[in-house]
């Protein structure tokens, strides 16, 4: 092998130098050594400092699973947060129109925790992931309550409903054919009979033929001729009320027949023991009568109210 060229001055010419024997033996021992040093380096560095593509995959999906992670946490937080708000309004406005108890905390804490969906001795060794399991089970569970509490409210409403429809809230005859209003309730000189008797209802004086108002959603209970009361009308509002129409020139219902509030359910006239054309209004709760003029202010505002009793008070002489 020829590593060099030598000049020779005998020859004087370049001839090739052969290294041999032990200088070529520790060149070759120096070269393998070298050459393995360089190999142990390299690897060393490179188990070191650079990741190998397995690595990089797994950074790159733990990467992804913090960013997930994240997302998920900030959505927990927004969901206690409307959650929240749930609560408020269920609690302090719809509760509290509907005139219903806020729903007691015992209840929206009760069996929290009870159901496990997994084994949460598997997540004992990720406590951070342990314990967002355990908020959004918690969380889960309020849900839940809160959803069965709208549903009630939904139900308490329905009922509410019903019942305002039903209750006696407006005039049965209207102010742009009202004569006067006579406001007298409870005992008084009839003005036929002669005699003090109870006067249970309020008299609306207006011409005959003017049409009568049913003041609240109901069933006629009876549609008849009756010596006092002339043509009458008794309706069942439900929820304890109903309400009598008397002296009627005529029936505009049949018995039996269910009504909506404003529904015309017959005239005015003067049958019956009655002093002239008017209507006698009865409001009775629970079987017995009260004064049916604290139910009109719903029909009116608050100076048209004050304006009919002001001048109901003026007419205290009873028609029947």
């Amino acid at each position: 092998m020829a590593s060099r060229f030598r000049y020779n001055a005998t020859t004087c010419k370049y001839e090739p130098h052969f290294v041999t024997g032990k200088v070529l033996r520790n060149r070759v021992l120096i070269f393998l050594t070298l050459s393995l040093a360089l190999a142990i380096g390299g690897y060393s560095y490179g188990v070191k400092y650079i990741a190998s593509i397995d690595e990089i995959l797994l950074a790159e999906e733990n990467q992804r699973l913090q960013i997930e992670w994240d997302i998920l946490h900030d959505k927990i937080a927004d969901t206690h947060a409307k959650l929240a708000t749930l609560v408020e309004k269920g609690d302090n406005n719809y509760r509290v129109i509907l005139d219903s108890e806020p729903l007691d905390s015992s209840i929206r804490e009760a069996g929290i925790g009870g159901s496990e969906k997994i084994d949460v001795k598997q997540l004992e060794q990720y406590p951070l992931v342990l314990k967002e399991y355990r908020v959004v089970e918690r969380l889960k569970h309020q849900l839940d309550v809160e959803l069965q509490s709208y549903d009630e409210i939904a139900s308490i409403y329905e009922q509410k409903s019903m019942m305002w429809a039903a209750r006696p809230a407006i005039q049965p005859v209207s102010n742009k054919t009202l004569t006067h209003l006579h406001s007298t309730f409870g005992e008084r000189l009839h003005p036929l009979l002669g005699y003090v008797r109870d006067h249970k209802g309020l008299d609306f004086t207006a011409d005959t033929g003017t049409p009568v108002y049913a003041t609240g959603d109901g069933v006629i209970k009876t549609a008849y001729f009756s010596g006092s009361f002339g043509n009458v009308i008794f309706i069942d509002h439900n929820f304890g009320y109903e309400t009598r129409y008397a002296h009627l020139s005529r029936f505009n219902v049949a018995r039996g027949q269910r009504i909506k509030r404003g529904d015309i359910i017959g005239f005015v006239g003067s049958t019956g023991l009655s002093g002239g054309p008017h209507l006698h209004y009865e409001v009775l709760y629970k079987g017995l009568q009260i004064n049916p003029i604290n139910f009109f202010q719903r029909d009116l505002s608050n100076k048209e109210y004050e304006k009919l009793v002001e001048e109901g008070s003026k007419y205290r002489e009873p028609l029947d």
